[in-house]
């Protein structure tokens, strides 16, 4: 209890805390490079991710640094728990924004912060909107922004990895980029197992090798949808057989 509690007055004080930098950040020269202001946008969700995950208590174990390409990517993950994203942005060391669904638009300032990290909104229930939300998240991948998404739809919540949803996979097929594939592992221990209390867990980060985009051109999305799941969960089963 007392780190939930820890947990939640930590989010809303920073949250305030942040606003100076918000309004900063917002004001940024759009003709400043992109990787310059992706990295700047970054700093402070990353110190704030970094910060909550030492609340928690827990130790993240991060493999295949060295598959991060430059440029922009689509990183496709695995979806345990709410912690994912914390856990990303404190770990992986290259910025980015994720495609999120729409109602998280009403909560203010963590909005503005999405925003700002070129983070992607997408109402599922209309087609037509999430189309255009697609070509958003497409033309943000053009521009130099990198993405995260989770196409399992939902939380596995520590079970097993759920089949991939091929539509947000198109991203990095018509923006024409590497699909980076993330396991995650663990952090439905943080939170999710837990009758929604916070508590220390064993969190690891399988970053894979990239797929690369002339690769991806030629094969059908379903196909590059199962193919980077059976890589995330490869990933694991090498581990296990490591250990």
């Amino acid at each position: 209890m007392i780190r939930l509690i820890a947990f939640v007055v930590y989010m809303a004080g920073y949250l305030v805390y942040s606003l100076p930098s918000l309004a900063k950040m917002k004001r940024l020269h759009p003709e400043m490079p992109v990787s310059e202001r992706d990295r700047l946008i970054h700093q402070l969700p990353m110190k704030w991710s970094s910060t909550i995950m030492k609340i928690t208590g827990s130790t993240v174990e991060v493999k295949g640094k060295e598959f991060l390409p430059e440029g922009p990517v689509v990183f496709v993950c695995n979806h345990e728990g709410d912690f994912d994203i914390p856990v990303l942005l404190a770990f992986i060391d290259k910025p980015f924004g994720f495609i999120s669904k729409v109602e998280v638009k009403k909560a203010p300032i963590i909005s503005s912060w999405m925003e700002v990290m070129n983070c992607v909104f997408i109402d599922r229930k209309d087609r037509r909107s999430a189309v255009q939300s697609i070509r958003d998240g497409v033309d943000k991948l053009k521009n130099g922004h990198s993405i995260v998404i989770f196409p399992e739809g939902t939380r596995s919540k520590g079970g097993p990895i759920g089949e991939f949803k091929a539509g947000g996979l198109r991203l990095a097929k018509d923006a024409g980029v590497p699909i980076v594939p993330i396991g995650i592992k663990g952090t439905a221990d943080i939170f999710e197992k837990n009758n929604r209390l916070v508590r220390p867990a064993k969190v690891q980060i399988n970053i894979c090798q990239p797929i690369d985009p002339h690769s991806i051109r030629e094969k059908d999305m379903k196909e590059i949808a199962s193919e980077v799941r059976n890589i995330i969960i490869t990933s694991f089963r090498k581990d296990n057989k490591a250990s």
